[in-house]
């Protein structure tokens, strides 16, 4: 593993973020402790999401502002200069942080493979700067990566999320010259909460029946999407429903503020977001991964990639053992102290390599 001086693009990210101390690192992982106990008790009896969900939101915030600094510091070498674009704006209706950054490789003209990735966050935190770094080094080799903004909850709940990321999606077709994008070869990208909503859009892209269940028009056609890529996401809502400990009051209270109720694993949003149950052959080749220390591996990525393989969809999966040391966290691919990251890292640009251009 390599360190490297902030000199790439996505350094900016820190300029937009105050720095986060050893101290204050620490602090976020007691604060994580703290913040879901408290979600555990007032999760039950609040008659509204909101307190926990700004509480979560909060601690989630020092956790992505620390992840950011760690893949500047320990992130591989970009395999190249890179250009970028930040904040641009879009005409999306619907609410605030509908944004978009776009990372290029410097100096370059014309369109290249696109990188669409959606940031996660428990659906009620997160932006495009968590990501940034990480896009900054795929556009390094070779790709247009675009980090894109939605409106996070409890400010708006579900289907708004689906809606504006559609819309951006439309509007990135619309100025594909401008921002070097290639209409005919995109990807869409997410981890945790992004990736679950990068398989909705997918399947609303390639499945008809399900883009009318949604009553959504896609803003692609299935030629146009060569690749996804999906890193600890959610795509079984019922099964989240399972899910027990201190930890998951939190992610229950994130989906209760998402989809505006707490009988999510049984209502519309519940089975419109399990995308387990709309995979079919016309997704593209599919790049899915999870780490061993995180739950929702084994209950969610696991199971969608088998559901991904039994629906005939080409599929690159990358998981560990599950006693493989260290355990790796949620989100690992982002941890680049790790070398099973650095890995990840080099497996998904490998992935891109083969289908991103195809």
């Amino acid at each position: 593993m390599t360190s490297r001086p902030r000199t790439d693009p996505a350094a900016a990210v820190l300029d937009r973020r105050p720095p986060l101390s050893r101290r204050a690192r620490r602090w976020t992982l007691a604060a994580l402790i703290a913040a879901f106990a408290i979600v555990a008790v007032t999760g039950i009896t609040s008659a509204t999401p909101w307190p926990a969900a700004m509480l979560i939101r909060s601690v989630f915030e020092q956790g992505g502002a620390a992840t950011v600094q760690e893949m500047l510091e320990y992130g591989p070498e970009p395999a190249g200069p890179v250009d970028a674009r930040l904040d641009q704006a879009t005409d999306v209706a619907g609410g605030p942080g509908t944004g978009f950054d776009v990372f290029t490789p410097a100096g370059a003209t014309g369109a290249h493979p696109t990188v669409v990735w959606i940031h996660g966050g428990a659906w009620i935190s997160g932006s495009k700067e968590n990501v940034a770094p990480y896009l900054s080094l795929i556009a390094s080799h070779g790709y247009t990566a675009i980090g894109v903004d939605y409106t996070v909850a409890p400010e708006a709940t579900y289907p708004t999320a689906v809606n504006q990321l559609n819309d951006t999606l439309g509007y990135l077709l619309e100025h594909a010259e401008e921002y070097g994008v290639d209409p005919d070869h995109l990807v869409l990208a997410g981890d945790s909460a992004g990736a679950q909503l990068a398989s909705q859009l997918a399947v609303l892209t390639t499945n008809e029946k399900y883009a009318h269940l949604l009553g959504i028009e896609p803003a692609l056609q299935p030629q146009q999407l060569s690749a996804l890529v999906l890193n600890c996401g959610v795509y079984d809502l019922p099964a989240m429903a399972e899910l027990n400990g201190i930890g998951q009051w939190g992610l229950k209270v994130a989906l209760w503020a998402y989809t505006g109720t707490k009988n999510w694993s049984s209502d519309y949003a519940g089975s419109t977001m399990s995308t387990i149950e709309f995979v079919t052959e016309e997704l593209p080749p599919t790049f899915i991964s999870g780490g061993n220390g995180d739950a929702l591996t084994w209950i969610e990525s696991i199971p969608m990639s088998t559901a991904l393989q039994d629906a005939g969809v080409e599929t690159t999966e990358l998981f560990w053992p599950a006693d493989h040391e260290p355990k790796l966290p949620h989100e690992y691919q982002f941890h680049f102290k790790l070398d099973e990251a650095q890995e990840a890292f080099v497996q998904t640009i490998d992935f891109l390599d083969r289908y991103a251009d195809r």
